[in-house]
């Protein structure tokens, strides 16, 4: 039951965010279109690469720094669904639905645990 309502909810996920997509292609469909699979593919990495570095830059990652900030989760938070909408769109591209995506994580997560107990 569990997995039924994971998966209900990364469908609706990956559903709202073709919706934004169809939005922002009607709105300005300069930024979207006019692009191969890989020149696009290619942006969306620069987007969460960059989305990450948000993300790290709100955390003490600086050693060397004698002051350090509060670490602010509710900001995590919006940084890593910055990440997350992206790589969500990077799956549509694919052409990845919910199903696809949970079995290419899974034959993903098979072969991180074969590596641990191989002393990966």
């Amino acid at each position: 039951m569990a997995y039924d309502l994971c998966m209900d909810r990364l469908e609706g996920i990956i559903r709202i965010q073709k919706e934004y997509l169809d939005m922002l292609i009607a709105e300005n469909p300069i930024l979207v279109t006019g692009y191969t699979k890989e020149e696009m593919l290619s942006k969306l990495c620069t987007a969460i690469i960059q989305e990450a570095c948000e993300l790290q830059n709100l955390t003490n990652w600086k050693w060397w720094k004698q002051s350090k900030k509060e670490f602010d989760i509710e900001e995590a938070r919006e940084e890593l669904i910055d990440i997350m909408h992206f790589v969500i769109h990077a799956a549509i591209l694919l052409g990845m639905d919910a199903e696809m995506i949970f079995n290419e994580y899974m034959r993903k997560n098979m072969i991180n645990r074969e590596r641990v107990k191989n002393g990966y």
